[in-house]
C-alpha cells in the first residue's frame, strides 16, 4: 500500500520531556537493578503520580495495573500452571518421551523442542522449563548426550511455543491490554495461533538443524556435577593435628586468619558431617575440615600451617542425622521473590540445612568466601543436603533441583482433573463464554477446590515480582501516551520509512523492540513500545493492530543473551554456557524470526 507520512512534527512539550525524564528513569532501574525490578517499578509508579501535573497519571490511574484484568490474568495462569505441576502431568510424559528417543539425538532435540513449545502455549513458560529441566538432565544422562545440546533448546522453544495462545506468556496478555484501550482491539484466546505456530515451526527446523551445529558442548557427556564445578580444584580436605594452631578455635576465627577468599563448608568428626552453623563451631584436633577457596591458600594451609591433607578426595561421611547427604544441584529460579531479599549463602545454608559446595555464575565459577556471597537470579549452587532437605528444595518454588535423588509426590490421581482445568479455561474463554481474566481466576479457584493446588501452595505458586512489574509499568504506557510521547517517539521513528519499503520497515522495528527488550524486561518493553507501535502506524497510515502483534512477539522472543528473559538464565549455568554462546544461536534465530513474523503478519493482517 501507499504510506502516507505525516509532514508536521508534533509538539516536544514540557509534558512529553517529563514523561521521557521519567522512561529513562525506568531503562536506569531496570537495567543496572541497584533494587529489584518491581521495586523499581513501584518507585516509578510513585513518581508518575508525584509528578502528576506533567506525567498526567492520577493515583487511581498509578494504581490500576493491580485491577488490570491482565494483571489478574496473569496471577491465575501461575496457580493454573502449579496445578498441572503439582500433579505431576509434564513430568509423566517427559518420562514416556524418554523410551521413544533413545540415544538419537536429534529424537532427543525434537523431544525437549516438542514438549516445552507445546505446554508452553497453555501454561507459563518459567514454570515449563522449571519442571523440564531435571528431565532434560535425566535425559542426557541416560543417553550419553551432552546438556548444553538440550538447554538452549529448551528454553528457546519455551518462549516461541508462548506465542501459541493468549495465556502463553505473560507479555501477550499485557499487550491485548493496552491494544484494548488504545484501538479498541484485544487479543481473543487464538487470535495469533497461527502466527505462533508458524513461528515455533520456523524455530524448531533452524535448532533441529543449524541452530544444532551451533550449539557447543561444553559439558562433557560423562562429566557429573563435581566435575563442572571443579570442586576437586577448589576444594581440600585437611586434618588439624593435636598442635595446630586452629585447635579451639571458632570456624570464624579461622577463615579471619586464614583470608576472606576461603571457606569452612564442614567439618567431619568422629564419621559425623558437621555443616550446621559452622561460624560458632570449634576446631577440635583429629577434625577432618573441608575447606574451599584458591588454590595458592589450599596450599598455604599444608605447607605454612602445619594442617595435613587428608587421603583421597573430599570424604562425605554421613550427616548429623544418620543419612546419607548426596551432592545435588541447585538453581535460583529467575524474577523470584527470594532473589530480592538477596540471601546470603549463609542464609541459604541455615532455611534449609545444606552444604554448599560451590557457585556457578553466568558460567563462571565464584571463587570468594562463599558464606558471605549473595545469591543471584539464575545462579547454580552444588550442595550437599540430606534428602528431606531436598525435598524442601523441591517443593519451594523459588529454586530448582535440577539432580533428583527421589522424585516429589505428584498427585497423579489429580491429572485428569488438571488437564481438564486447563482446557476449559481455554474453551470458555475462546468462545466467549467469560473474559479470559474471569476464566482464568475460575480455573485457578478449581484448581485449589478439587485438590490439585493446596491452598498454602497458592501463594508460592506466583510469581510477585511478576505482578508488582506488571501492574508498576502499565501506568508508565499510559503516560507515554497521554501526554504525547508516544506520537513524537513515533514521529521520529517513522522518517526511516522515507527510504524503505514498509515489509523491510517492520523487520526493522521488530529488531528494535528486541533489543531493547534484551535490555529492559520484556513486559517493560511491551508497555513501552506498544503505544509506540500505534502511533508509528497511525504516522504511516498503516494498521495498527499489525504493529501490536509485532511488538507482542519481539518482546515475547528474547533469543540474543542469555539475560534478556528468565528462562535464558534458568538454563545458562546448567548448560556451562558463555554469554557469547546465545548470541552465537540466538541472533540468526532473531534475525529470521523478524522477517517470518515481519512476513506473516502482512499476510495475515496485512499493513
Amino acid at each position: 500500500m501507499e504510506v502516507a507520512v505525516a509532514t508536521a512534527a508534533p509538539p516536544v512539550t514540557a509534558e512529553v520531556l517529563v514523561a521521557y525524564a521519567v522512561v529513562c528513569l525506568a531503562l536506569v532501574l531496570f537495567v543496572f537493578e541497584p533494587i529489584p525490578v518491581d521495586i523499581g517499578a513501584i518507585v516509578v509508579l510513585v513518581v508518575l503520580v508525584v509528578l502528576e501535573p506533567w506525567t498526567t497519571i492520577s493515583p487511581e490511574q498509578a494504581v490500576s495495573g493491580f485491577s488490570n484484568p491482565a494483571t489478574l490474568t496473569v496471577l491465575a495462569m501461575f496457580v493454573l500452571s502449579e496445578g498441572i505441576n503439582r500433579t505431576g502431568t509434564i513430568r509423566l510424559l517427559a518420562d514416556q518421551i524418554v523410551g521413544l528417543t533413545g540415544d538419537d539425538e536429534r529424537k532427543q532435540l525434537a523431544a525437549v523442542i516438542g514438549l516445552s513449545g507445546g505446554f508452553a502455549g497453555v501454561v507459563n513458560n518459567t514454570p515449563v522449563v522449571a519442571v523440564l529441566i531435571p528431565f532434560v538432565t535425566d535425559l542426557a544422562e541416560r543417553t550419553n548426550t551432552s546438556p548444553s545440546k538440550l538447554f538452549i533448546p529448551l528454553s528457546y522453544a519455551a518462549m516461541l511455543g508462548g506465542m501459541l495462545t493468549l495465556i502463553g506468556t505473560a507479555p501477550s496478555i499485557l499487550a491485548s491490554d493496552i491494544s484494548d484501550r488504545l484501538i479498541d482491539r484485544p487479543y481473543s484466546m487464538f487470535t495469533f495461533t497461527h502466527l505462533g505456530a508458524l513461528v515455533l515451526l520456523t524455530g524448531a527446523i533452524y535448532l533441529l538443524t543449524i541452530g544444532h551445529r551451533l550449539i557447543p558442548e561444553r559439558i562433557d557427556p560423562d562429566e557429573d556435577a563435581s566435575d563442572l564445578f571443579e570442586t576437586r580444584e577448589y576444594v581440600s580436605e585437611v586434618i588439624v593435628p593435636p598442635n595446630s594452631t586452629f585447635v579451639g578455635k571458632t570456624v570464624r576465627e579461622v577463615t579471619d586468619q586464614i583470608g576472606r577468599n576461603t571457606d569452612v563448608l564442614r567439618i567431619l568428626r568422629r564419621g559425623k558431617v558437621i555443616h550446621r552453623d559452622l561460624d560458632e563451631r570449634a576446631i577440635r584436633a583429629g577434625d577432618h575440615v573441608l575447606f574451599r577457596g584458591r588454590r595458592s591458600t589450599l596450599l598455604e594451609l599444608t605447607d605454612f600451617r602445619g594442617l595435613q591433607v587428608a587421603p583421597g578426595p573430599a570424604t562425605g561421611g554421613r550427616a548429623d542425622d544418620g543419612d546419607s547427604s548426596p551432592i545435588v544441584e541447585v538453581i535460583v529460579v529467575p524474577e523470584v521473590a527470594i532473589a530480592g531479599e538477596s540471601i546470603t549463602v549463609a542464609d541459604f545454608r541455615r532455611r534449609f540445612d545444606v552444604a554448599v559446595l560451590g557457585i556457578r555464575r553466568q558460567g563462571e565459577i565464584v571463587t570468594g568466601q562463599l558464606s558471605k556471597t549473595r545469591l543471584r537470579n539464575g545462579d547454580t549452587l552444588l550442595v550437599q543436603a540430606s534428602e528431606p532437605a531436598i525435598e524442601r528444595l523441591m517443593a519451594n518454588s523459588n529454586y530448582v533441583v535440577t539432580e533428583e535423588v527421589t522424585r516429589p509426590a505428584y498427585r497423579t490421581d489429580r491429572i485428569p482433573v488438571a488437564i481438564a482445568i486447563v482446557v476449559g479455561v481455554v474453551a470458555i474463554a475462546a468462545v466467549g463464554w467469560l473474559p479470559v481474566a474471569i476464566a482464568a481466576l475460575a480455573g485457578m479457584a478449581a484448581m485449589v477446590v478439587t485438590g490439585c493446588v493446596k491452598p498454602p501452595e497458592v501463594y508460592d505458586a506466583v510469581d510477585w515480582n511478576v505482578i508488582f512489574l506488571l501492574a508498576g509499568v502499565i501506568p508508565l504506557g499510559i503516560a507515554l501516551e497521554q501526554t504525547g510521547g508516544a506520537e513524537v517517539l513515533a514521529h521520529q521513528i517513522t522518517t526511516i520509512a522515507d527510504y524503505v519499503p514498509l515489509v523491510v520497515f517492520l523487520v526493522i522495528f521488530y529488531m528494535l523492540t528486541a533489543l531493547i527488550t534484551e535490555i529492559i524486561t520484556n513486559l517493560a518493553s511491551v508497555a513501552l513500545m506498544t503505544p509506540i507501535g500505534i502511533d508509528v502506524a497511525l504516522e504511516l497510515g498503516a494498521e495498527p493492530f499489525s504493529f501490536v502483534l509485532l511488538v507482542t512477539f519481539a518482546a515475547s522472543d528474547s533469543l540474543m543473551t542469555p539475560v534478556g528473559y528468565q528462562t535464558n538464565l534458568m538454563v545458562y549455568s546448567r548448560g556451562g554456557y558463555r554469554f557469547t554462546d546465545f548470541m552465537r544461536v540466538g541472533i540468526p534465530l532473531q534475525l529470521l524470526l523478524a522477517v517470518v513474523t515481519s512476513a506473516g503478519i502482512v499476510v495475515f493482517w496485512g499493513v
